[in-house]
């Protein structure tokens, strides 16, 4: 029982620090966006964190068997995925904004996986506060429609990415397991930035590049896949609902986009859907 509170509290401790470095990334990355584009800033991210993570884990070692192949394919497209798409995103509606339309994937997640009316409640909350955080669509300050379509399919690449890295984080080591997904990315989305951005392989952004990466990338889905291995995939994706508070948070201080009383009103729903979620989840794991 006291090993299980261990490892629990130590996933919710992993979850925190990859939303803090990855929103951190993210908006160190939108810097980067006028000189290469979503494309090159994708392709720095994914191709150095790649190579920083089979460094480290040597995945070579850890090669799935022929029958647990698709699953890690599948992760390594849903974890590509999610990158280039919320990248055309946040090039064309804030941060935060789209971290928040970016977690509708999670919560579908957490809603099917739900099996108590306890844990539907922390999912409206959350929901209610996303939806706070969306702006009139019909103002003069509306967002762009196609910004938003591209941070819904980022959520759908994100509801992937959970299930598939629960699936695969299983069956091997899980840092071996993000140095494969990370590789499935690159292979696909290096080419497609390098051809599109060849300006990213200079000399002066690449050191950028490589701090990108371990921020938004190689640090998190780290720590991610070791909270995915110590918590259910409700409970993960449900704490992932302070994802849009801590993007908020780094849009203003670093790219001072502002915050409203109505987003602040929905951080604190997202914050009360999370710390709900994760009492809960603790319970039924000392029981």
């Amino acid at each position: 029982m006291q090993t299980s509170s261990k490892s629990y509290l130590l996933a919710i401790v992993c979850v925190l620090l990859a939303m803090m470095t990855i929103q951190t990334g993210a908006s160190f990355a939108k810097q980067l966006f006028p000189i290469v584009g979503p494309e090159g800033t994708t392709a720095l991210r994914l191709g150095f964190s790649a190579f920083i993570l089979c460094l480290v884990f040597k995945p070579w070692k850890h090669l799935p068997t022929s029958g647990n192949r698709i699953p890690i394919i599948v992760y390594g497209l849903s974890l590509g995925g999610m990158n280039i798409l919320f990248y055309y995103a946040i090039e064309r509606i804030p941060l935060g904004i789209g971290v928040a339309l970016e977690f509708t994937g999670p919560l579908a997640v957490a809603l099917f996986s739900s099996r108590r009316k306890r844990d539907l409640f922390w999912v409206a909350c959350a929901i209610a506060g996303i939806l706070l955080l969306l702006p009139d669509m019909s103002g003069q300050d509306s967002l762009d429609p196609l910004g938003v379509a591209l941070a819904l399919g980022a959520g759908a690449c994100w509801a992937g990415y959970i299930l598939f890295g629960k699936k695969t984080g299983t069956q091997s080591s899980g840092g071996a397991t993000v140095a494969l997904g990370m590789t499935v990315a690159a292979i696909v989305l290096v080419p497609y930035g390098g051809i599109l951005q060849s300006a990213a392989f200079t000399w002066e952004i690449i050191p950028l590049g490589i701090g990108i990466a371990i921020l938004s990338s190689a640090l998190p889905y780290t720590l991610e896949m070791v909270a995915l291995r110590n918590m259910p995939s409700q409970g993960f994706s449900v704490m992932m609902s302070l994802e849009p508070a801590i993007a908020s948070l780094a849009g203003f201080i670093i790219l001072g986009e502002l915050l409203t009383l109505w987003q602040w009103l929905a951080i604190l729903l997202v914050i009360i859907a999370s710390v709900g979620s994760s009492f809960s989840n603790a319970k039924k794991q000392t029981t």
